[in-house]
């Protein structure tokens, strides 16, 4: 399968992943080995993290780039993470449907995956997800978030440029955009900018660039750029990739890339120990019935939280 994938055979990639985000311990160990194998074929692809708060139009938006990506000879996987439900653990997956025209392209690959609770805008193997299809010989990859416009810095965690899409009309949108994306944000871009609503978008990017000038800037930047686009007219789009493209460069050239990829290959490797160790600590009988004693005692305010976590901790350190 891995010489497959390494063909480019796309088939073998959704396998690959398939994979790598199965909680099976069986999977588990294949996918590790499988990343080995890998990782020798990594690193060579764009990546961009793409978020923005629902109704934005971030599929719309990728659907419109990535057929000007594919008009240029590129390769284009896009990764889309869509919210599970809380009570189900299900996911509607839904944004293949909306980039037909990149999902019947043999030079791109969507996949949709579901968030599995997890906060930050991604799921918990995006990481390994981006490898992969950077394996099978796409140059470039986006990341789409769930989008919920609040906690989506941990796709900064799996990305070279982080892309914030806003709507024409700032205020509300802007008062509902938490500081912490701001300044993650490399560029931002200001979509619908299309008809009625031109000369509003244009307004709402000015109402964004005065609030990011008061933004401490990334890596000694400036503040980040701040456009306009429209994914139906397809006006901006070309602009957006190029200052996109011409950052990820500026990264390349200074060093600053190759120090945050290894940020956060470093950090992935720290919250795979926790979940290692959480995952080996459950699997002791004690441990799981001191933790389900003290989460009652938590639960019924008889404890508090800290306190009965420093006890389960100090009680079965192991």
């Amino acid at each position: 399968m891995i010489d497959e994938l390494l063909a480019g055979d796309r088939r073998a990639l959704a396998r690959t992943i398939t994979t790598l985000e199965s909680t099976n311990p069986k999977d588990r160990t294949r996918a590790e080995e499988m990343l080995e194998a890998l990782l020798p074929h990594t690193g060579g692809s764009l990546r961009v993290g793409i978020t923005g708060t629902p109704g934005v139009g971030k599929s719309t938006f990728i659907n419109a780039l990535g057929r000007r990506l594919l008009e240029r000879d590129h390769r284009l996987a896009v990764l889309t993470i869509d919210p599970s439900s809380r009570s189900t653990g299900g996911s509607i997956l839904g944004d293949k449907t909306r980039m037909a025209d990149l999902a019947s392209s043999g030079d791109a690959y969507v996949r949709p995956s579901p968030s599995g609770g997890i906060t930050g805008g991604v799921a918990l193997r995006t990481h390994e997800a981006v490898l992969a299809c950077e394996a099978a010989g796409f140059d470039t990859v986006l990341i789409e978030t769930v989008g919920v416009g609040q906690s989506e810095t941990a796709v900064e965690n799996v990305s070279d440029v982080f892309l914030l899409l806003v709507g024409p009309g700032g205020g509300d949108d802007l008062q509902g955009i938490k500081r912490g994306i701001m300044e993650l944000a490399d560029v931002v871009a200001v979509n619908k900018a299309d008809g009625d609503q031109q000369n509003l978008a244009k307004a709402t990017a000015g109402q964004y660039a005065s609030a990011l000038s008061l933004v401490r800037p990334k890596s000694g930047r400036g503040p980040a750029p701040v456009l306009t686009c429209s994914s139906l007219a397809g006006d901006g789009i070309d602009n957006v990739w190029e200052t996109v493209k011409a950052l990820h460069g500026d990264m390349a050239h200074s060093g600053e890339l190759r120090s945050k990829r290894r940020r956060q290959s470093i950090g992935h490797f720290e919250s795979e120990i926790q979940r290692l160790l959480m995952a080996r600590a459950t699997q002791n009988d004690a441990f799981r019935q001191l933790h389900v004693t003290l989460a009652d005692a938590v639960g019924d305010g008889q404890r508090s939280a800290a306190g009965a976590a420093r006890q389960l901790l100090e009680t079965h350190p192991g």
